[in-house]
């Protein structure tokens, strides 16, 4: 297992950054190309996240990127230092009220790219999102 440690800044570049990096990962695994978009929204939805609503774009706070390669799948952790958040108490993104809404709809789609994912409360703070993508075995 290879791992790669990223501590990025809490800015849109490091959306970017982070993305490039996973997917780099993910193509020397072998993800085929659709596998490779849905982790790239995944992990831009995920880093989007930690800059905007985490960190709030907040200087002197990081967004800590984990990823873990075995031959089998990609492991990515993100962390953010905010304050954190309970998912339970976020509104349904399917909800009628909530449909024409600009946001809100992120985190269902990462859900939905990714086989695995947590959402936990970081240690120290902040919020931690792990998502695991397994590569698919020609039968």
């Amino acid at each position: 297992m290879v791992e790669r440690d990223l501590l990025l800044d809490s800015t849109l570049d490091s959306v970017e950054i982070a993305e490039d990096a996973v997917l780099h990962d993910a193509q020397e695994i072998g993800f085929a190309e659709e596998d490779l978009h849905q982790i790239g929204m995944a992990v831009r939805e995920t880093m989007v996240n930690a800059v905007v609503h985490g960190n709030r774009y907040n200087a002197r706070k990081k967004v800590h990127l984990s990823v873990l390669k075995a031959p089998d799948r990609l492991t990515v952790v993100i962390a953010d230092e905010g304050e954190g958040f309970d998912l339970n108490a976020l509104p349904n993104p399917l909800a009628e009220e909530n449909l024409l809404r600009q946001s809100g709809r992120g985190l269902l789609l990462i859900q939905a790219f990714v086989d695995e994912f947590q959402v936990r409360r970081g240690q120290p703070g902040g919020t931690e999102v792990r998502m695991v993508k397994y590569l698919a075995k020609a039968s």
